[in-house]
């Protein structure tokens, strides 16, 4: 069964950083696009931060400048480091691993990141 499991949630001060991490399991990674969404409270679900296969990259406005993705397919890991959090940061941040072929995808069960002081 396909596991994607994130973690690096936390609560942390505005201004500070906070670097995400989502494993991936039992699937070939270095095939599948993969994703960070957040959803925070009575808010739909939205994409943060994406790097293709081939690393393309593709960020909310919201956090162009301040967050950054990156992929390590050796290890099957994406990572999302946060600089300059801010309060409307606080959200429940998911990992998605996305293939066209085949329509795979699957999503983590989210880790949490509150921004207040």
């Amino acid at each position: 069964q396909v596991q994607l499991v994130e973690s690096g949630g936390g609560l942390v001060q505005p201004g500070g950083s906070l670097r995400l991490s989502c494993a991936a399991s039992r699937i070939t990674f270095r095939l599948y696009d993969m994703g960070w969404y957040r959803q925070a409270p009575g808010k739909q679900r939205e994409l943060v931060a994406a790097m293709t296969r081939s690393g393309t990259t593709n960020y909310a406005d919201s956090v162009k400048g301040r967050f950054a993705v990156s992929r390590d397919n050796a290890k099957s890991t994406v990572y999302l480091q946060m600089d300059r959090l801010q309060p409307e940061d606080t959200a429940v941040y998911y990992c998605n691993a996305r293939r066209v072929i085949g329509s795979s995808d699957y999503w983590g069960q989210g880790t949490q990141v509150t921004v207040s002081s």
